[in-house]
Parts: structure tokens; sequence; C-alpha cells
């Protein structure tokens, strides 16, 4: 049971109202904090009674993992940045207090180490997005700066699909769900609002993709270390998210939420995890998409080393029947996500000439446009 000077304050502040709902959430959570109880209590009884209702909040929606082993010190202490950060927003004022309590005062995204992550981010970061007037805009500068500043860059190499702030950068490499995490917390450090979002699996089976959601009067989202300027609602997965399928398990998606929720974050990497909440946020995806003209198919192309089997930035051209140039660019190589391939809109049926170059080696093919949920594939051979 909670001891009597907090449940007194707790139920007698006006700062911190609890309703029978909330204290028996609180009150429930404790008892699944075994040997760790007594630390959360400590936090409980010695939080100011301006922070006291986000620790409620915490201690009532944290995962069992994190009721029995996160510590008093690192909770206040983490509290006072947290509220730090939002005081000193210039867009205070304009964040109700459930998106700052969800979105902001979290520690972790989803299963990710817990590290003490939040005073070392703000002091780097601070100063970056000194000028920003709006999370939009703060978000999409820490976008563009902190991967080349931290030196972490994609790659399916990473040590792990899910890793902590830390583990990332000690490594310099993380997949698209390692670099969102980071891109979040560096968010909330500062007080933006930031949610990691994602889904199980394209419905062209090409496999699954997560990344960031932030909170300017209403959602937005970018593709972490894949800024576009200041701007967001830009990515290369607009069009495939557009096909998303809300009812759909495996082809919806989804946004985490720290409080607790019906719904579960499908985590890919370990399905055996069902304590990251989320909220369906697909239809938000769809409405987006551009609708081809009729006769008209997306195509994506994709070039391997014939040696190592990387996916490597080559030069490609595509002509026609009477020889005119149709479309030309160049392909991804490991820098970017493994799901995002370079894609052109040609004519349903008819065959096209492929042209690659890389240095000196060079390849001829033809295509016929057709509906494949793959990337048409070549490999360019050293000799």
């Amino acid at each position: 049971m909670l001891r009597l000077p907090f449940l007194f304050v707790a139920i007698t502040s006006v700062a911190a109202q609890l309703t029978a709902a909330d204290l028996t959430a609180v009150t429930a959570a404790l008892a699944k904090a075994g040997e760790n109880k007594s630390q959360l209590q400590q936090a409980l009884d010695r939080a100011p009674p301006e922070h006291r209702e986000a620790l409620e909040f915490l201690v009532a929606n944290m995962p069992d993992r994190d009721l029995q082993s996160l510590k008093a010190d690192f909770l206040l202490e983490d509290i006072r940045l947290c509220y730090q950060a939002w005081n000193e927003s210039p867009w205070k004022d304009k964040l109700p207090k459930d998106v700052f309590f969800n979105n902001v005062l979290p520690y972790a995204s989803i299963n990710e180490r817990r590290d003490a992550w939040r005073a070392d981010f703000r002091k780097q970061f601070l100063p970056l997005v000194s000028e920003a007037k709006t999370p939009s805009v703060a978000a999409a500068l820490l976008n563009q700066k902190i991967f080349p500043l931290l030196k972490v860059k994609y790659s399916t190499a990473r040590p792990k699909a899910d890793q902590s702030p830390q583990e990332s950068i000690r490594a310099g490499l993380a997949s698209c769900t390692g670099l969102s995490v980071l891109l979040i917390d560096a968010c909330r450090s500062v007080g933006v609002p930031a949610r990691f979002a994602g889904t199980p699996l394209w419905t062209n089976k090409s496999g699954n993709h997560s990344w960031v959601e932030v909170w300017d009067d209403g959602w937005h989202f970018t593709g972490a270390a894949e800024p576009n300027g200041n701007e967001l609602d830009k990515a290369w997965f607009i069009e495939r998210a557009a096909t998303a399928q809300r009812e759909h398990p495996l082809h919806a998606i989804y946004a985490v939420s720290f409080q607790k929720t019906p719904l579960q974050f499908p985590l890919v990497w370990d399905r055996d995890i069902d304590y990251i909440h989320a909220v369906n946020v697909t239809n938000r995806y769809v409405a987006r998409g551009t609708k081809l003209p009729e006769g008209q198919v997306r195509i994506m192309f994709r070039v391997l080393d014939g040696e190592s089997g990387r996916r490597v930035a080559a030069a490609l051209s595509v002509t026609d029947s009477t020889g005119k140039l149709v479309f030309e660019g160049t392909t991804n190589d490991e820098r970017f996500d493994a799901n995002d391939d370079l894609t052109a809109v040609l004519t349903a049926g008819q065959e096209f000439q492929v042209e690659l170059r890389l240095g000196e080696r060079k390849r001829q093919a033809k295509l016929v446009a057709d509906a494949r949920d793959r990337p048409w594939t070549w490999a360019l051979d050293a000799h």
C-alpha cells in the first residue's frame, strides 16, 4: 500500500490531484515493482509538488521491467530536466499537457536499453535549435545536424535493431529503428514532442520500417537521418505508406504511446514483447497518397556490387523503344534504408532499355514495366 504522507499530498494537492482511477493505477503499478518498490515510493515522496503528477503518470504507465529496475534518482532527475526543457521552449504555451506527458516526458520509446540521455543531449543539442520558434523547425534542424555530429549513420551491419542512443553512438551504425530512437530522444531533450512510428510490413512485402512523428499543432512525420531541409511530412516512403491497410495487423501503421492503450506496437525484432502500447495512425498516411494516372506503374531499381552483394550508387538511365530518355537517376547504396529504392513512374506494359554505370563498369538490360512489388535488381561485376 502507499504510505499515508504520499496519499494525503497527492489527493489534496491542486497541482497533482489524483482521480480514483489514477490512484488505482499507481497502486497497482507499485504492487508489480517487487524489490524496487521502495525506489519508486522514495521518488513519489521526494518529488516536488509541481512534478508529482508527471511521476504518477510514468509510474502508472511504465512497463513492468522499468517498475522493477528504475531508481528514484534517475526518475527525479529525468523529470526535472524534462520540465526545464518544456518551460524554456518557445512553444510551451501551445503544447497540451497530455502531449507533453506522453511525448516529451517518457525516458524511452520502445524496448531499448534505458540510458540517462536527457542531460547530455540537452547540452549538445539545445544550441543547434536556439533560433527555432516551433517544434517542427527544431525537429528538422536536429534531423539535419545530430547524425553528422554524432557520426552515426544507417547500416544493416548495426549490432542490433533496438539500440539505445548510447549503443548507436558507440557503434556509429544504426537501423531505421535505432536512428528513430536517437532522433526522438534528441527532440525530447529540447522539449519537442516526438514519438516512434512504423509498420511491421509494407503491403508490397518489402520489409518493415520505422520513423519519427513530431507534434506541432498536430502530428507530422520525418525519416530519421533522412532530412528534407526544414520541412517535415516529406519522405521516400510516402507512396508506400499510402497503401497501408488499417485493419491488417501487419500492414497498418502505428505510433507508440507511453500511456497504456488497448493496442500493442508490433515489434518485428522481438515478437514476444507486448508491453509497448500504440495507436493506429494508418488513415493519416493513406490520405497523403497520390493516385497514379491510369496505365502508369511505379518501378523500383536496385544495383548491387557483383562481388560483395551490397547496394551501390550507380548512374541509371531508362529509354523507351524510340531511344527517348524517360528517366535517369542514381540508385541508393548502403547509406539508405534497405527498403528505399530509386523509383520511376513508367507506362505499364511497355518495354524499356536500362543502362547502368558505375565508374568503368557498365551494363545494359531490358525490362517490361509491370506492377511488381519488388525492385528490378542487377549486379555490376568488376570485369
